[in-house]
């Protein structure tokens, strides 16, 4: 349970770097504690659906990591993105991002966020 709660604290904070570094990337509310109760939300989705879907596409696609030496989990990691962002509408989260390359470029930011954020969080896993 607490490693759980760890990796969605450190989801939700590698996507508000994202949503402050890129403008195509955002979460809009009425208020402070409605941006953070979405965030929050946003972030247990994205880290379902990079639990649930991820393995699935990296196995489909286990060729192209081979042939692309792994640079393919850009394109992973940001179709990942745009399905969280599309997940997130779907459930009326006001979560979006807007186009491919940014997800690209925000799936980047948050993988890099989120693994420095790995490093120094506690895991007893």
């Amino acid at each position: 349970m607490m490693n759980f709660l760890v990796k969605t604290i450190a989801n939700a904070a590698a996507l508000l770097v994202a949503i402050w570094l890129l403008q195509d990337i955002t979460l809009t509310g009425d208020s402070t504690g409605k941006k953070a109760w979405t965030l929050i939300l946003v972030a247990l989705i994205f880290g379902l659906v990079n639990f649930l879907v991820k393995p699935l596409v990296k196995l489909l696609t286990l060729p192209l990591f081979i042939l692309t030496l792994g640079l393919i989990t850009l394109v992973v990691n940001a179709l990942m993105l745009l399905l969280t962002s599309w997940l997130a509408d779907a459930l009326d989260l006001n979560f979006h991002v807007e186009g491919f390359w940014t997800a690209v470029l925000g799936g980047l930011i948050i993988s890099v966020v989120s693994w420095a954020l790995n490093v120094v969080l506690p895991d007893k896993d």
